[in-house]
């Protein structure tokens, strides 16, 4: 079992499940950073990294491969390749990925939280998805999405999902701590 002092979550600091992340991550006693940019607006502002240009560019990667890679065109280039960038730094550092939004029928996740999905798989770390919809937990085993109880395993994790957090989502969020570290709160 991971000590929650020596853990941290790495995300995004948005309204909904990046937001529930972080306030779970503070009542488990985590450390948490929030990657951000000049201009990003959210909501949870606690330990926020804000990103250099130049520290956005190593996460950069062309749009074309990420509209191949999630079966999607992607129109606002400009303002999604920041916000595609600042979730690179996220998996970068989280060794293992969870996220909360909707698992599609093509693997993909729906949104700007399928791009963390995405990296995390490429990146060959443990990532487990709560589907809202389905109102369970998944995680990528053996190629494909298998139902899962997952528990933080790792010293650095990443958070991400949808600005839409249902009731149960946010549930799922707080179990999966409850579960990884209720013996040590």
């Amino acid at each position: 079992m991971i000590e929650k002092t020596k853990c941290t979550l790495f995300s995004g600091g948005m309204k909904g499940a990046e937001a529930a992340f972080g306030e779970a991550a503070e009542k488990w006693g985590l450390q948490e950073v929030n990657f951000s940019y000049e201009g990003h607006a959210m909501e949870r502002d606690k330990n926020v990294t804000i990103l250099t240009e130049d520290e956005l560019a190593r996460g950069d990667i062309s749009m074309d491969l990420v509209s191949k890679l999630m079966n999607r065109t992607y129109y606002e280039k400009k303002k999604i390749r920041k916000v595609l960038q600042s979730i690179f730094h996220m998996v970068n550092k989280g060794h293992q990925v969870f996220a909360v939004g909707k698992i599609l029928e093509d693997d993909t996740v729906k949104g700007g939280t399928g791009w963390a999905v995405e990296l995390a798989r490429l990146f060959n770390r443990p990532v487990s998805v709560y589907d809202q919809e389905q109102k369970a937990w998944f995680s990528w085993k053996e190629n494909a999405w298998k139902p899962d109880t997952p528990i933080i395993s790792f010293d650095t994790i990443a958070g991400s999902g949808t600005r839409n957090l249902t009731d149960d989502g946010k549930a799922a969020i707080e179990d999966l701590f409850a579960r990884s570290f209720g013996a040590n709160q």
